[in-house]
Protein backbone atom coordinates (compact mmCIF):
# COMPACT_ATOMS: atom_id res chain seq x y z
CA UNK A 1 0.00 0.00 0.00
CA UNK A 2 1.12 3.44 -0.82
CA UNK A 3 1.25 5.32 2.46
CA UNK A 4 1.62 8.96 3.40
CA UNK A 5 4.95 8.14 5.00
CA UNK A 6 6.25 6.70 1.72
CA UNK A 7 4.97 9.73 -0.11
CA UNK A 8 6.77 12.07 2.27
CA UNK A 9 9.93 9.99 1.86
CA UNK A 10 9.76 10.27 -1.91
CA UNK A 11 9.21 14.03 -1.69
CA UNK A 12 12.18 14.40 0.69
CA UNK A 13 14.41 12.39 -1.61
CA UNK A 14 13.28 14.53 -4.52
CA UNK A 15 14.19 17.69 -2.58
CA UNK A 16 17.64 16.34 -1.80
CA UNK A 17 18.15 15.36 -5.42
CA UNK A 18 16.94 18.79 -6.56
CA UNK A 19 19.32 20.50 -4.14
CA UNK A 20 22.23 18.37 -5.32
CA UNK A 21 21.36 18.99 -8.94
CA UNK A 22 21.03 22.72 -8.23
CA UNK A 23 24.41 22.78 -6.55
CA UNK A 24 25.94 20.93 -9.47
CA UNK A 25 24.24 23.28 -11.90
CA UNK A 26 25.45 26.30 -9.91
CA UNK A 27 29.02 24.99 -9.80
CA UNK A 28 28.96 24.21 -13.50
CA UNK A 29 27.49 27.63 -14.31
CA UNK A 30 30.17 29.35 -12.24
CA UNK A 31 32.89 27.27 -13.91
CA UNK A 32 31.51 28.13 -17.34
CA UNK A 33 31.36 31.79 -16.35
CA UNK A 34 34.96 31.84 -15.16
CA UNK A 35 36.14 29.87 -18.17
CA UNK A 36 34.33 32.26 -20.52
CA UNK A 37 35.81 35.40 -19.00
CA UNK A 38 39.22 33.77 -18.87
CA UNK A 39 38.96 33.07 -22.58
CA UNK A 40 37.94 36.69 -23.24
CA UNK A 41 40.94 37.95 -21.21
CA UNK A 42 43.31 35.77 -23.22
CA UNK A 43 41.85 37.06 -26.49
CA UNK A 44 42.17 40.68 -25.36
CA UNK A 45 45.81 40.10 -24.34
CA UNK A 46 46.60 38.57 -27.71
CA UNK A 47 44.96 41.46 -29.59
CA UNK A 48 46.80 44.07 -27.51
CA UNK A 49 50.09 42.25 -27.98
CA UNK A 50 49.64 42.13 -31.73
CA UNK A 51 48.66 45.81 -31.77
CA UNK A 52 51.73 46.77 -29.74
CA UNK A 53 53.99 44.82 -32.07
CA UNK A 54 52.37 46.44 -35.09
CA UNK A 55 52.82 49.92 -33.61
CA UNK A 56 56.46 49.18 -32.86
CA UNK A 57 57.08 48.17 -36.45
CA UNK A 58 55.29 51.28 -37.68
CA UNK A 59 57.42 53.48 -35.42
CA UNK A 60 60.58 51.90 -36.74
CA UNK A 61 59.49 52.57 -40.31
CA UNK A 62 58.63 56.16 -39.46
CA UNK A 63 61.99 56.63 -37.74
CA UNK A 64 63.89 55.25 -40.73
CA UNK A 65 61.96 57.47 -43.19
CA UNK A 66 63.68 60.51 -41.80
CA UNK A 67 67.14 61.49 -40.57
CA UNK A 68 66.99 59.59 -37.36
CA UNK A 69 70.05 58.84 -35.29
CA UNK A 70 72.09 56.12 -37.01
CA UNK A 71 72.62 52.74 -35.38
CA UNK A 72 75.35 52.64 -32.75
CA UNK A 73 75.37 56.44 -32.26
CA UNK A 74 76.35 56.51 -28.59
CA UNK A 75 79.40 54.25 -28.90
CA UNK A 76 80.46 56.03 -32.08
CA UNK A 77 80.19 59.43 -30.38
CA UNK A 78 82.40 58.20 -27.55
CA UNK A 79 84.97 57.00 -30.09
CA UNK A 80 84.92 60.34 -31.89
CA UNK A 81 85.35 62.33 -28.68
CA UNK A 82 88.57 60.44 -28.07
CA UNK A 83 89.64 60.59 -31.72
CA UNK A 84 88.81 64.24 -32.48
CA UNK A 85 92.19 65.73 -31.47
CA UNK A 86 93.93 63.35 -33.86
CA UNK A 87 91.74 63.99 -36.93
CA UNK A 88 94.50 65.70 -38.89
CA UNK A 89 96.66 64.68 -41.82
CA UNK A 90 99.63 63.73 -39.61
CA UNK A 91 98.08 61.68 -36.82
CA UNK A 92 94.96 60.09 -38.31
CA UNK A 93 96.71 56.94 -39.60
CA UNK A 94 98.37 56.34 -36.24
CA UNK A 95 95.04 56.83 -34.53
CA UNK A 96 93.27 54.24 -36.67
CA UNK A 97 95.98 51.67 -36.03
CA UNK A 98 95.38 52.05 -32.31
CA UNK A 99 91.59 52.31 -32.16
CA UNK A 100 88.89 51.51 -34.68
CA UNK A 101 85.39 53.05 -34.73
CA UNK A 102 82.35 50.81 -34.16
CA UNK A 103 81.27 48.81 -37.20
CA UNK A 104 77.95 50.69 -37.47
CA UNK A 105 76.46 53.41 -39.67
CA UNK A 106 77.29 55.98 -37.00
CA UNK A 107 80.80 54.57 -36.68
CA UNK A 108 81.32 54.95 -40.43
CA UNK A 109 79.91 58.48 -40.28
CA UNK A 110 82.32 59.61 -37.55
CA UNK A 111 85.17 57.76 -39.22
CA UNK A 112 84.43 59.63 -42.45
CA UNK A 113 84.11 62.91 -40.52
CA UNK A 114 87.56 62.38 -39.03
CA UNK A 115 89.05 61.91 -42.50
CA UNK A 116 87.12 64.95 -43.76
CA UNK A 117 88.55 67.12 -40.98
CA UNK A 118 91.99 65.85 -41.96
CA UNK A 119 91.34 67.04 -45.51
CA UNK A 120 91.18 63.50 -46.90
CA UNK A 121 87.82 63.72 -48.63
CA UNK A 122 88.41 60.75 -50.93
CA UNK A 123 89.04 58.49 -47.93
CA UNK A 124 85.87 59.79 -46.29
CA UNK A 125 83.92 59.05 -49.45
CA UNK A 126 85.23 55.47 -49.61
CA UNK A 127 83.95 54.82 -46.09
CA UNK A 128 80.48 56.14 -46.86
CA UNK A 129 80.32 54.19 -50.12
CA UNK A 130 80.82 50.95 -48.19
CA UNK A 131 77.44 51.45 -46.49
CA UNK A 132 74.10 50.32 -47.87
CA UNK A 133 72.68 53.00 -50.22
CA UNK A 134 69.83 53.87 -47.83
CA UNK A 135 72.30 54.44 -44.96
CA UNK A 136 74.78 56.72 -46.73
CA UNK A 137 72.86 59.95 -46.17
CA UNK A 138 72.83 59.24 -42.43
CA UNK A 139 76.61 59.02 -42.36
CA UNK A 140 76.78 62.19 -44.47
CA UNK A 141 74.58 63.89 -41.88
CA UNK A 142 77.19 63.12 -39.23
CA UNK A 143 79.90 64.57 -41.47
CA UNK A 144 77.80 67.75 -41.73
CA UNK A 145 77.31 67.98 -37.97
CA UNK A 146 81.05 67.71 -37.44
CA UNK A 147 81.99 70.00 -40.35
CA UNK A 148 79.44 72.66 -39.44
CA UNK A 149 81.80 74.20 -36.89
CA UNK A 150 84.49 74.46 -39.59
CA UNK A 151 82.12 76.47 -41.80
CA UNK A 152 81.06 78.67 -38.89
CA UNK A 153 84.70 79.41 -38.14
CA UNK A 154 85.15 80.78 -41.67
CA UNK A 155 87.62 78.12 -42.80
CA UNK A 156 86.28 78.16 -46.36
CA UNK A 157 89.06 76.09 -47.88
CA UNK A 158 88.24 73.20 -45.53
CA UNK A 159 84.49 73.74 -45.35
CA UNK A 160 83.75 73.76 -49.09
CA UNK A 161 84.88 70.17 -49.86
CA UNK A 162 83.28 68.86 -46.65
CA UNK A 163 79.92 70.39 -47.57
CA UNK A 164 80.22 69.17 -51.16
CA UNK A 165 80.72 65.67 -49.77
CA UNK A 166 77.52 65.99 -47.74
CA UNK A 167 75.56 67.26 -50.76
CA UNK A 168 76.69 64.29 -52.85
CA UNK A 169 74.86 61.92 -50.49
CA UNK A 170 72.11 64.27 -49.26
CA UNK A 171 71.32 66.62 -52.18
CA UNK A 172 68.49 68.49 -50.44
CA UNK A 173 70.40 69.25 -47.23
CA UNK A 174 69.73 72.99 -47.43
CA UNK A 175 72.25 74.05 -44.76
CA UNK A 176 75.03 72.09 -46.48
CA UNK A 177 74.04 73.85 -49.70
CA UNK A 178 74.19 77.22 -47.95
CA UNK A 179 77.60 76.66 -46.35
CA UNK A 180 79.03 75.16 -49.54
CA UNK A 181 77.76 78.12 -51.58
CA UNK A 182 79.13 80.71 -49.16
CA UNK A 183 82.53 79.03 -48.91
CA UNK A 184 82.77 78.65 -52.69
CA UNK A 185 81.78 82.29 -53.15
CA UNK A 186 84.63 83.37 -50.87
CA UNK A 187 87.03 81.07 -52.73
CA UNK A 188 86.02 82.55 -56.10
CA UNK A 189 84.33 79.34 -57.27
CA UNK A 190 81.44 81.26 -58.76
CA UNK A 191 79.70 78.51 -60.73
CA UNK A 192 79.61 76.13 -57.78
CA UNK A 193 78.49 78.93 -55.47
CA UNK A 194 75.69 79.94 -57.84
CA UNK A 195 74.47 76.37 -58.23
CA UNK A 196 74.40 75.65 -54.51
CA UNK A 197 72.87 78.95 -53.41
CA UNK A 198 70.18 78.71 -56.09
CA UNK A 199 69.24 75.27 -54.82
CA UNK A 200 69.37 76.51 -51.20
CA UNK A 201 66.88 79.30 -51.99
CA UNK A 202 64.63 76.84 -53.81
CA UNK A 203 64.45 74.63 -50.72
CA UNK A 204 64.59 77.18 -47.89
CA UNK A 205 61.73 79.66 -47.57
CA UNK A 206 62.08 81.09 -44.06
CA UNK A 207 62.27 84.89 -44.14
CA UNK A 208 65.43 85.12 -42.03
CA UNK A 209 69.11 85.98 -42.19
CA UNK A 210 70.14 82.73 -43.91
CA UNK A 211 67.80 83.37 -46.82
CA UNK A 212 68.68 87.06 -46.95
CA UNK A 213 72.37 86.20 -47.20
CA UNK A 214 71.68 83.70 -49.97
CA UNK A 215 69.73 86.28 -51.96
CA UNK A 216 72.45 88.92 -51.43
CA UNK A 217 75.32 86.73 -52.57
CA UNK A 218 73.38 85.28 -55.51
CA UNK A 219 72.60 88.83 -56.67
CA UNK A 220 76.31 89.63 -56.50
CA UNK A 221 77.12 86.55 -58.54
CA UNK A 222 74.58 87.47 -61.20
CA UNK A 223 75.72 91.09 -61.42
CA UNK A 224 77.99 92.19 -64.24
CA UNK A 225 79.23 95.15 -62.20
CA UNK A 226 81.99 94.87 -59.58
CA UNK A 227 80.48 93.67 -56.32
CA UNK A 228 81.35 93.52 -52.64
CA UNK A 229 83.40 90.36 -52.10
CA UNK A 230 83.08 90.35 -48.32
CA UNK A 231 81.15 87.57 -46.64
CA UNK A 232 77.74 88.68 -45.33
CA UNK A 233 77.52 88.57 -41.54
CA UNK A 234 76.32 85.19 -40.27
CA UNK A 235 72.81 85.23 -38.80
CA UNK A 236 72.70 85.01 -35.01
Amino acid sequence: MFSVRKALLIVERQRVTDKSTGRQHSVMTRAHYLFGWGFVAICVALVLGASSKSNGTSSERTAYSGPAAPAGSERAEEWFRRARPYCNSVEIRVLLRQTAPPATTAGAGYHAACFALAGQIDEARKLIDQLAPNERFRAAGIVFDVGHSVADAGDDRSAAPIMELVIDYWPNHYMALYHAGMAEYMLGQRDLARRNLTEFLRLYHENDGWRANGITVLARLDSAAPTDLRRPPEPQ
